[in-house]
């Protein structure tokens, strides 16, 4: 590169100084980028090789913005600017007069290697160079680039249009002028940029792509069924995709990519790409633009899925089960208090025993203030309230469990304190009773050796706060009889929670799932990466998750997150599941999260 021809970047140029810029790429992703960047006000040059997608490009933008006229969100004069402002072409020379080019091709290092020398050869000496990669290295393409200093990484995430996470990544070689341009246009896009260095999947796609890589082999190993696993993680976490179903999204050929990518760099198992996304990929069944992956829909490119052989069948969940119409609930805490309330909104006779008599009185208080609250909110009538407290005995001893047909224990998670229950309750319960524990983390069979009727027991995992949250994970052991696992199921039906089935293992589906990736978030604060404001703020914003990883560690609790850390780690003996040390280190220093004013955060004390 000659020296003379090297631009000045000792200042940043404006936001307004990159008013053309040219797109290469014209699929989904580079057309919903075209799309922010037209209604934003800006020139583009939208550039593809396949005239046909130059075209649906065209036909996109202007289904969209019909849309937004009919919405009345913008006037047809705007829309009719916006149009004019979308240019398309097939050749790279058309960027010529691009003072940004973002170039969005499929992951192939080669292919963007070869448009960067393209356009090398065409735009201006202070063009800025972006690619839109997620997986390949920023760092390598600049190195390849006569201008590396103008090479610059910006991760849209899709839908562009919706999406309001911007990762502008930065090399060693990029200048820092090249970097504040395109996050001032991001900002003036209405999108909020962090900024990252470079390193495979970035910080969204670094998290999440483990977890999605988890998720692919849990179904492939038949632990649970890809319905159960997408349900868990709706339902149990608030997502708004299941796993397998934002694999079909993205592509399955693209999350192969990416993992590869990151696997090189890591070599972390977590990311290697689970046998399956191979398979499926060399098949061609690479998700929803093939019409097929982990699901079947109805045609290519369509998001509605339909039925096909392995969807399951409609089956009556209360063939086989047996008689359930009293429940006895174990426990006085938060969560024992919970499961009692929803059995008996449901109809059900509820026995609340606790260690003494006054503990359950006042969990039945708990329960009657949560009861007022939804009064108060008009989801229920003041009757219903009266007849599900009515509905409610407490009771100082187990002993009260006689004539239960279910028993639910919600006690402290600690083995020996369960089994010590289900001993007693093996005692108490009558023959035929079902035993069910709660836990989130401790082997099931475990407490159902501890009776004389393991097939009996079974696990029903609930998701705090119970009366609010839909899941409920069912647990058989490898002794649970088939009417015990069917009358959970029909319980479930009854009180209107959604069951997944999984066998008897740490972390179940969804903490065998969520912990990982909430370790992993940990670790990229360990590394500097990022800090814990961008990352919580890349998962909301590029992922959709109702909280960031550290506003979730601190409400569920460091210690209770450590707890189940170490029980996945000791199950499947990988060294990526070790605790993060900065976690072990903040719960030996007490920082347990909201509950003590300090985590990963500081709180204000209650």
């Amino acid at each position: 590169m000659d020296p003379q021809s090297t631009p000045d970047l000792s200042t940043a140029p404006s936001p307004l100084s990159l008013s053309t810029v040219a797109v290469v790429g014209l699929g989904t992703m580079g057309t919903g980028i075209a799309e922010v960047l037209a209604r934003a006000g800006r020139e583009v040059i939208g550039i593809d090789t396949d005239e046909a997608a130059a075209r649906h490009a065209v036909t996109t933008l202007e289904a969209a913005t019909a849309r937004a006229v009919q919405r009345e969100r913008i006037t047809e004069r705007e829309r009719q600017d916006i149009l004019a402002r979308f240019r398309t072409f097939t050749d790279l020379q058309a960027a010529a007069d691009a003072d940004l080019v973002i170039e969005v091709v499929p992951e192939d290092y080669e292919l963007k290697r070869q448009v960067f020398a393209g356009l090398d050869a065409v735009v201006r000496p202070d063009t800025i160079l972006a690619t839109g990669t997620n997986a390949l290295s920023v760092t390598r393409l600049a190195a390849d680039s006569q201008r590396p200093e103008r090479v610059l990484g910006v991760h849209f995430f899709n839908p562009a249009p919706a999406m309001k996470l911007v990762e502008v990544v930065s090399s060693v070689l990029t200048a820092p002028a090249a970097v504040a341009a395109v996050t001032d246009l991001a900002h003036a896009l209405g999108k909020d940029p962090i900024a990252v260095g470079d390193r495979p999947g970035f910080v969204a796609d670094g998290l999440l792509f483990g977890y999605l890589n988890q998720a692919a082999a849990m179904y492939e190993s038949k632990y649970a069924t890809r319905e159960d696993i997408d349900a868990a993680m709706r339902l149990g976490c608030g997502l708004p995709m299941g796993p397998l179903a934002l694999l079909d999204l993205i592509g399955v050929d693209t999350a192969r990519t990416v993992l590869e990518a990151m696997y090189a760099e890591s070599q972390d198992r977590l990311h290697a790409p689970a046998p399956i996304l191979g398979q499926l990929a060399e098949a061609g069944l690479t998700g929803r633009k093939a019409g097929r992956g982990f699901y079947t829909y109805d045609a290519p490119g369509s998001g509605t899925a339909v039925p096909d052989a392995e969807s399951p069948a409609a089956a009556d969940e209360l063939a086989g089960g047996r008689t359930v119409t009293g429940v006895g609930v174990a426990g006085s805490g938060t969560m024992a208090s919970g499961i009692a309330e929803v059995f008996a909104k449901a109809g059900f006779k509820v026995v609340l025993a606790a260690r003494s008599l006054e503990k359950a009185e006042k969990a039945k208080a708990r329960i009657a203030k949560s009861l007022g609250r939804s009064v108060d909110k008009g989801r229920m009538s003041a009757e219903a309230r009266d007849t599900a407290l009515a509905a409610i005995t407490p009771a100082g001893s187990l002993d009260a469990f006689a004539d239960v047909d279910l028993a639910v224990e919600a006690v402290a998670e600690d083995l020996a304190v369960k089994q010590e229950l289900f001993t007693t309750l093996d005692k108490v319960c009558k023959p035929g009773a079902v035993l069910a524990t709660t836990t989130s983390s401790l082997p099931v069979v475990a407490c159902a050796r501890a009776t004389s009727r393991p097939e009996d027991v079974v696990g029903m995992h609930f998701f705090n706060p119970a009366p609010a949250m839909k899941l409920v994970e069912v647990v058989r052991t490898v002794l649970t009889a088939d009417d015990v696992h069917a009358t959970v199921r029909a319980v479930c039906a009854k009180v209107r929670k959604h069951p997944v089935d999984c066998g008897d293992r740490a972390g179940f589906i969804v903490n065998a799932l969520l912990f990982p990736y909430l370790n992993n978030a940990i670790k990229m604060v360990e590394e500097h990466y990022a800090t814990l404001d961008d990352i919580d703020a890349a998962m909301k914003l590029g992922g959709g998750y109702p909280m960031g990883p550290f506003e979730l560690l601190d409400v569920v609790g460091l210690d209770v997150s450590l707890a189940i850390e170490k029980v996945l780690h000791a199950e499947f003996r990988d060294p990526g599941l070790a605790p993060a040390p900065l976690l072990e280190h903040l719960v030996a220093a007490g920082c347990l999260g909201r509950k003590t004013g300090r985590g990963f955060r500081e709180y204000a004390r209650r």
